[in-house]
C-alpha cells in the first residue's frame, strides 16, 4: 500500500507540474556538468551546445586549461548575468542562428569527399550537421585553417572526433574517424589533412560534419561551396 501512496503522489504531482506549464511537454535539462578525468572546456561546451567563453564566464573561469576532475560547472548564466554585447555581422546568408557571430566567417572548403548521405536536421543522423559518405581510411581534411581544440573519443555518439576553432565564433567537427593525425593544440591549415573516415552508424563509412556559431550548430550546406 505504501508503494502504491507514493504512486499515486507522484502522478498527482506530475499533473500539477504539466497544468502549470500549460499542458506543454516537459524538458529535462541539465543545469551543471561535473568534469570527469580528461575533458576538456571545449569539449563540454560542445557537448551542450553553448560557447566555451560563456561557459568559462559563467564560472568565472579565467584559464580554459585549469578545469579539473570532479570540479561542477553550471550550463546556464547566474541570475543576473549580462553577456558581452556582440557585433552584428553577416552570417554569410545561413539560416539565422540564436547568437550572431562576432568574428568573420572563415573560407570553408569540403572536409572530405563523397556522397552526401544525410542532411542538418535529418533523423538518420545525429541530425546537428551532415554525413559524407566514402571508404574507411579516406583523408579527412581541414575545412578552414584552425587551433585543434579537441582530439579524442569521449563525446558519445561521435567516435574519435576532432574539433577545430578557427576564431572566437567559428568551429567545426569531424566525427566517425577510423584515426586521428593531429592532436590538441595544434595549428592546421585549410585543406590539410587530419584524419582517415571511419565507419559509423549503420556499419558504413562516414564522416559526420558540423559547422557551429558560438557553439550552436548550424547548416553547413549553407557555408560550403557548392559542388
Amino acid at each position: 500500500m505504501a508503494a502504491l501512496s507514493k504512486t499515486v503522489v507522484f502522478f498527482a504531482l506530475l499533473s500539477l507540474a504539466l497544468a502549470g506549464c500549460g499542458g506543454k511537454a516537459l524538458r529535462w535539462e541539465p543545469r551543471v556538468h561535473v568534469v570527469r578525468a580528461g575533458e576538456s572546456l571545449q569539449a563540454i561546451a560542445f557537448r551542450y551546445g553553448v560557447d566555451a567563453q560563456e561557459l568559462a564566464a559563467w564560472n568565472r573561469i579565467d584559464n580554459a586549461d585549469l578545469i579539473f576532475a570532479g570540479q561542477t560547472l553550471r550550463l546556464t548564466p547566474a541570475p543576473g548575468h549580462k553577456p558581452q554585447p556582440q557585433a552584428p555581422a553577416s552570417n554569410g546568408g545561413a539560416t539565422p542562428v540564436a547568437v550572431r557571430p562576432s568574428a568573420p566567417a572563415p573560407e570553408w572548403t569540403w572536409p572530405a569527399e563523397g556522397a552526401l548521405l544525410a542532411r542538418f536536421g535529418d533523423a538518420t543522423s545525429i541530425g546537428q550537421g551532415i554525413d559524407i559518405g566514402g571508404n574507411r581510411g579516406n583523408p579527412v581534411r581541414a575545412s578552414a585553417g584552425g587551433q585543434v581544440v579537441y582530439s579524442g573519443s569521449g563525446l558519445l555518439g561521435y567516435g574519435k572526433l576532432i574539433i577545430l576553432k578557427h576564431n572566437d565564433s567559428y568551429l567545426s567537427a569531424y566525427g566517425h574517424n577510423n584515426r586521428l593525425l593531429v592532436g590538441e593544440g595544434e595549428s592546421v591549415a585549410a585543406g590539410q589533412r587530419i584524419g582517415e573516415m571511419g565507419v559509423g552508424p549503420g556499419d558504413r563509412a562516414i564522416l559526420h560534419f558540423e559547422i557551429r556559431i558560438k557553439g550552436k550548430p548550424v547548416d553547413p550546406l549553407q557555408y560550403l561551396p557548392s559542388r
